[in-house]
């Protein structure tokens, strides 16, 4: 017997990742649901192939097109898991999320998820990066994502949120090149979102405190040797310098441009 819960997924061109994402979640869920952004791969072949319900819509960004399937699917469950299309659940997780979802008090409205990221093939275990806590699971009606252009975290609207034990994998299987292009995006986006003072959590407005330019160095400093991201190897050296360094330095230029831009048109 399958869990009442509907799991909802994203996708665009998802072809390397679906089918390891749907796998895992075949037998558990009652519903499937993949939102697609009009792909040009195989991704709508391989989620007809796990009977998904397969709708399409206009992507504008994460939050806007997960709220939007909140609001014009018609989800039957009283639990909805949202997960990305690079993502899957291990048996572990799996049998933890049937077994709590049986015996959830009433005031309980949502669930924080372990994840665990692999970056090319190795599991990026230090510099802060895991564990990392994500609510992915909550009462249908009771949770909506922010709306913010990257970095939307699922909020509650009532009951409390409780952590699951167990750990769900992250792991892209794209190319280095898609990696940077996809962050050359986020860091557009991330400063429009600093720009408009739309910075999410406290350590983000911390971090922005720091003087431009010199916090990226900062925070790859603190993540790669006082968070011990140098344990995780020569592909950890990759993953922090990329993520930690490169793409918050990205971010400052962005930022500069257009401040600069603004300026000009004064």
């Amino acid at each position: 017997m399958k869990t009442p819960i509907s799991v909802i997924i994203l996708t665009y061109n998802e072809e390397l990742n679906l089918e390891s994402c749907l796998k895992s979640v075949s037998d558990l869920a009652d519903e499937i649901f993949v939102i697609d952004s009009y792909s040009t791969d195989k991704t709508l072949e391989i989620a007809k192939k796990y009977n998904c319900q397969v709708v399409q819509h206009q992507f504008e960004n994460q939050a806007i097109q997960f709220n939007w399937a909140l609001d014009n699917l018609k989800i039957k469950t009283d639990w909805i898991l949202r997960l990305d299309a690079d993502e899957y659940l291990t048996e572990e997780l799996k049998s933890e999320i049937t077994e709590t979802l049986k015996n959830a008090p009433e005031n309980v409205s949502g669930f924080f998820m372990k994840r665990r990221v692999y970056f090319m093939g190795k599991w990026i275990k230090y510099g802060g990066y895991y564990p990392f806590w994500i609510l992915r699971i909550f009462r249908y009606g009771k949770g909506r994502s922010e709306l913010r252009r990257v970095d939307e975290h699922i909020i509650l609207s009532e009951g409390e949120a409780e952590n699951l034990k167990n750990d769900f994998i992250d792991d892209n299987k794209k190319s280095f090149a898609w990696w940077i292009d996809k962050h050359k995006g986020y860091a557009l986006r991330e400063a429009e979102d600093f720009l408009s003072g739309d910075l999410g959590s406290d350590k983000k407005i911390f971090y922005y405190k720091l003087p431009i330019f010199i916090r990226p160095f900062m925070y790859f400093i603190y993540r790669y040797f006082i968070k011990f991201g140098f344990l995780d190897g020569w592909t950890g050296l990759k993953f922090h310098f990329m993520q930690g360094f490169w793409y918050r330095f990205l971010v400052d230029v962005k930022i500069r441009e257009k401040l600069k831009k603004t300026r000009n048109k004064l």
